[in-house]
Order: structure tokens, then sequence, then C-alpha cells
């Protein structure tokens, strides 16, 4: 047993002081040679380094096409994708002839496919990998690898949904509820069958619903038949979602506000002793000013003019609602603030 394995090692002691000295010391054609038997032995990365030693010399020469596609394909099995995409566009460029053409231009597809990171980072790579395999299909419709190719496709493809899918939905989360709505049309607009399209669009109802119930007043019903259309436009393409339970049930709410903003509107005029109403739109609220008549031509002081217009707005919440009353003697004016988004 000692015998055997004092010969195993001879042996590859043997081999890599011969490989050394051929990678270093042996002519061009032991160096083709070698390299040659090594890939074909599968030992890509042994035979990288005679490849590039001598390439040089094997320029222009019949043989450098057989070098240069084994030089592209050895990156490639020790994953160095990076330089496999590399070489194996640079042997299409260079052999258009080629009959490993075709085959180059799909591991080169492939290279960059296996570059494409996951979906939460930057897909630069991603978007090369798209752009070559749809090249590579339209170029060889009968391939025997554009089967795998459109594979590859579609999984890079839902990929970059994802992202995008991600993306909206983080917007929706921060109540960025404009962002969001944007984001989620780009979506499914970008990837029309997109695997993400019926929670997308849930989402976007909810992103219109949750705008349009901040709103100040002013945009409030605008907003608020928008939310009805995406409501709409969710229970027709999908008609059995699961996500439609929620969706009615906000709805009800929604078609409840819409019922109400003619209320809210002429609640204030009808107050016996207001004189005068007038309203400023401002970026995140409204301030409706109420000019009430002279103190000795009312019943009822400031304050419970404020309380009498306090208990109908409870009722309806509309948004956030203040009031407050001027400080100065002598005041006849009322403040109601409503807060929401504009």
């Amino acid at each position: 047993m000692k015998k055997i394995l004092l010969l195993l090692v001879a042996i590859s002691t043997v081999s890599c002081s011969q490989y050394q000295k051929v990678l270093n010391k042996g002519t061009v054609e032991d160096q083709y040679k070698m390299a040659t038997e090594l890939y074909e032995a599968k030992n890509y990365s042994k035979s990288i380094p005679l490849f590039e030693k001598i390439t040089p010399s094997y320029r222009d020469k019949p043989q450098m096409e057989r070098i240069q596609f084994m030089v592209a394909d050895a990156h490639f099995q020790t994953k160095d994708y990076s330089l496999a995409a590399y070489y194996f566009d640079k042997f299409a460029k260079n052999y258009p002839k080629s009959s490993k053409k075709e085959e180059a231009e799909y591991y080169s597809a492939l290279s960059y496919y296996k570059l494409s990171p996951r979906y939460s980072i930057d897909q630069k790579d991603t978007y090369q990998a798209i752009e070559a395999l749809q090249n590579f299909i339209v170029t060889y419709p009968n391939s025997e690898y554009v089967s795998d190719a459109n594979k590859l496709l579609k999984e890079l493809t839902v990929k970059l949904e994802r992202k995008s899918f991600e993306i909206a939905k983080q917007f929706y989360l921060i109540e960025d509820y404009k962002a969001a709505i944007t984001a989620f049309d780009n979506l499914m607009t970008d990837y029309l069958g997109t695997v993400y399209r019926e929670e997308a669009m849930f989402l976007r109802f909810k992103a219109s619903n949750d705008l349009a119930l901040k709103s100040i007043l002013a945009k409030k019903e605008e907003r608020l038949n928008n939310a009805v259309k995406a409501h709409q436009k969710l229970k027709r393409n999908y008609p059995n979602s699961k996500y439609l339970e929620e969706a009615d049930k906000l709805l009800d709410v929604i078609n409840k506000e819409i019922e109400l903003l003619p209320k809210i509107e002429t609640l204030v005029e009808k107050v016996p002793e207001v004189k005068v109403v007038t309203s400023r739109i401002e970026p995140w609220s409204s301030k409706v000013y109420v000019e009430l008549v002279e103190a000795d031509e009312r019943k009822r002081t400031t304050d419970e003019v404020i309380e009498a217009i306090r208990s109908e707005t409870n009722k309806m919440q509309p948004a956030f609602i203040y009031f407050q009353k001027e400080e100065q003697v002598g005041t006849k004016e009322v403040v109601i603030e409503v807060f929401g988004f504009s």
C-alpha cells in the first residue's frame, strides 16, 4: 500500500513539474499540445495560462479559431462569466462564418445571464443578458438552443418585473401614494403579462384610496372617483381575485365619502351665525375662514358656534379637522383647517 501511495505522489509531482516546464520554457507547439490536452481533459484552469502564452504566436493562423473558442469556453467552465462573454463575443465577431458562431453567441448570452444579480440590486447585467438572448432568438429561430434561451429570457424578465413591483410597493408602504400609483402604472405598461399584475392592480387601488381619503377637500372628490375607477378595473380584470373582499370594504368607505362631500361644502354656510365664508388651498391643508355676524346679533358665542360646527363635522370625518379662534379682542372670525395631501 505504501508503494502505491508513493508512486501516485511521484506521478503527481512529475506531472506538475512537466506542466511548469512546458508553460515557462516549452516550445509554442508543446504549449499548444498541452493546452489542448488539458482542455479536453476538462482541466480548464490549467489550460488557460497556456492558451494565453500561445495566442500571440497563432494570431492570423488557422489554429487561432479553435484556440479562441477553447479560451472562451474554458473561462465559462471556470465560472469567469465576464471574460467568457467577452471572448465568446470576440469569437463571433472574428469568425462570422465559423460553424461554432451560433454556439458562441448562445454561450455569450448565457454568460451574461449568469452575471445577472438578484433583483434587489443594479440590473445592468440583466438588461445586457436580455438583449443578448433576444438577439440570439431573432438571429437563430431554429437553433437547438432557442427553447433554453426563451426560458432564460422569461426568468430575467420576471426578475425585472419583481424589481419594478417592489419599488412601487415600497412607495406605497412609505405612504408616497402619488409615486406608488405612477410606479404601478409603469409596471403594468412595461410588462403587460407580468405575474404581479393582479397584486399590482390591488395595491394601486389601495394607493388611490389612501390618497383620496387623506386629501384636502378641494381634491378629495376627484381622487375618490379615481379610486372607484381603480376598483372597477381590478374587478373587471380579476372577478375572482383574492383581494376583492378587502377592496370591496374599502370601496364602501369611498362611496360614503363621495356622498358626504356636498354636505361638507354646504355645512358651514347653513350655520345662522355665519356671515361670510372664504377658503384658501395650501400644499398640505385647506383653510376655511368663517366670519361671524356681530356678537349682539347672535345668540351663541364663538366657542358655541365652533362646537356646533364640530359636532356636525365629527359625524362626517372627512379629514383631520382643527378649529381655532382669533385671539384679538372683539374677533368675529373662526378658522377651520382641514389637513390632508395636496
